[in-house]
């Protein structure tokens, strides 16, 4: 070759024949892994057999790793509020109250009575709020026959003979008498809704006027005219709102002699 000497095998390969030997042999690995990386992608890796994070953007991945959280109590968003605890915590010492107070019943109801009253004051003094009374003895009638009625309506159970029934005869067999409205649950809303009225005298908007006497006469009418009506239920179908207890039978007593040896 003029000019030049032949490169020998494995030597540096110098002058514009080397490089161009060089730049190819640069394409070449550039294709080899542009190949692999092709192959990698064809051919993905097959998923692991344990829990992995969701292919998700960086938004995707954060709401997830943040519900991951919410589980295990670990998010600041996934604690309950200081406001939801004390309300949660308040309803607790609440129904702790009310659960002791159950066998109670005549204490309950001497309180109950011992509020009705003080409203009754107050609306006697501040001569007003005749229509939150009214609503408040419609709402007491309305428990009051929840009350003396049957869980069961005897009507709905005449041509049935699914389920309990009501006693019929005397020596028919005990069933004692089970209220549509217990009395437990007839004390507390009556008392609810006594304190309820009680708030609602702060208040000078529900101060309607109006003629009381007209309120109390038809107060007078409907109670008469309900309880008209349910007492004729309870003759008809032969019920008494109250359970006296159980009959028992006592056996003739041992007037036999006794012998001593």
């Amino acid at each position: 070759m003029v000019g030049g000497s032949r490169p020998r095998p494995g030597g540096h390969l110098g002058g514009p024949g080397g490089g161009a030997a060089q730049d190819g042999a640069e394409v070449l690995a550039a294709r080899s892994r542009t190949k692999k990386s092709a192959g990698a992608a064809a051919c993905p890796r097959p998923p692991s057999r344990g829990l992995r994070e969701p292919a998700l953007g960086r938004s995707g991945a954060a709401s997830y790793r943040m519900s991951e959280g919410d589980s295990i109590g670990d998010s600041v968003h996934g604690k309950p509020s200081v406001v939801y605890r004390f309300f949660t915590r308040l309803g607790q010492i609440y129904q702790s109250w009310l659960d002791r107070s159950t066998p109670y019943t005549a204490v309950r109801w001497a309180a109950t009575l011992g509020l009705s009253f003080v409203y009754m004051v107050r609306v006697y003094l501040l001569q007003g709020w005749y229509i939150v009374t009214y609503a408040l003895g419609i709402y007491h009638l309305n428990l009051f026959i929840a009350f003396l009625s049957p869980k069961v309506d005897p009507s709905l159970m005449e041509d049935s003979d699914d389920g309990p029934s009501l006693p019929t005869k005397q020596n028919e067999e005990f069933r004692p008498f089970i209220r549509r409205l217990p009395e437990f649950k007839f004390w507390h809303a009556a008392t609810k809704g006594i304190l309820v009225a009680m708030v609602c005298t702060f208040f000078e908007a529900f101060n309607v006027p109006v003629f009381w006497p007209i309120l109390v006469m038809y107060f007078i009418m409907l109670f008469c005219i309900t309880m008209k009506r349910q007492i004729k239920h309870m003759i008809k179908y032969r019920y008494i709102p109250f359970t006296h207890g159980k009959r028992t039978y006592k056996g003739k007593e041992d007037v036999g002699k006794t012998f001593s040896s």
